[in-house]
């Protein structure tokens, strides 16, 4: 195995504690409408990916008919209200940035929200230092996860290699993506208790990806 030469990273529910937030958001959204969707329905359905789509499925799951175009706005706003009041670093986030620092392993994070929104993200939790011009989207490919594009993008924009890199994520479609990409993957459990086949393990922590490195 390779020697690890940069972490990637996903944001939400990986560096920032997010997808309760976001399921919390989702629920308020299609509420408002007169839906009815509870915090737990929308956890057991949380598998990440692009918001558009996260959307779209929960309306025809639903059986509403609401333009993304209402929707989602309503969400970005709601959900930034939840975020300015509640968001936190998922726990073991600034320790571990902290000793890659040390060991001079290098990192990034990539997702598929707007890049303005990842800063925000990590700004509210206090991470936003650690990634100074180290922050990628997939609106910069134009491609989402679980496409490999965006990942392949910032190992390269990094100067890294596949082989060089380990990706950490939290959902099967960002972990399918990692996987696709070529790059050692470790799934961090969370909300989505789904998996992809060719991760190279699971961790229940941040902590632990200082004895994978």
């Amino acid at each position: 195995m390779n020697k690890t030469l940069c972490v990637i990273f996903d944001c939400e529910g990986t560096l920032v504690d997010s997808e309760i937030l976001c399921c919390r958001a989702l629920s308020s959204v299609f509420n408002s409408f007169g839906a009815q969707l509870t915090v737990e329905q929308a956890m057991r359905h949380f598998v990440g990916g692009k918001l558009a789509d996260i959307l779209s499925d929960t309306r025809e799951r639903l059986g509403l008919n609401i333009s993304l175009d209402v929707l989602e706005p309503l969400y970005r706003t709601t959900l930034k209200t939840l975020f300015e009041s509640e968001l936190k670093p998922m726990n073991g986030a600034k320790n571990l940035l902290e000793f890659l620092e040390q060991k001079e392993i290098d990192f990034c994070v990539v997702s598929n929200g707007p890049r303005d929104k990842i800063e925000h993200a990590l700004e509210l939790t206090g991470l936003l230092p650690y990634f100074s011009g180290k922050v990628y989207s997939a609106f910069d490919t134009n491609s989402w996860k679980p496409e490999p594009d965006s990942i392949l993008y910032t190992a390269m924009s990094m100067g890294y290699r596949p082989e060089e890199c380990l990706y950490v994520d939290d959902t099967a479609k960002g972990l399918e993506a990692g996987v696709r990409a070529g790059i050692r993957t470790i799934q961090l459990e969370g909300i989505s208790k789904q998996t992809f086949p060719g991760i190279v393990g699971k961790i229940s922590k941040l902590g632990q990806i200082e004895e994978l490195v």
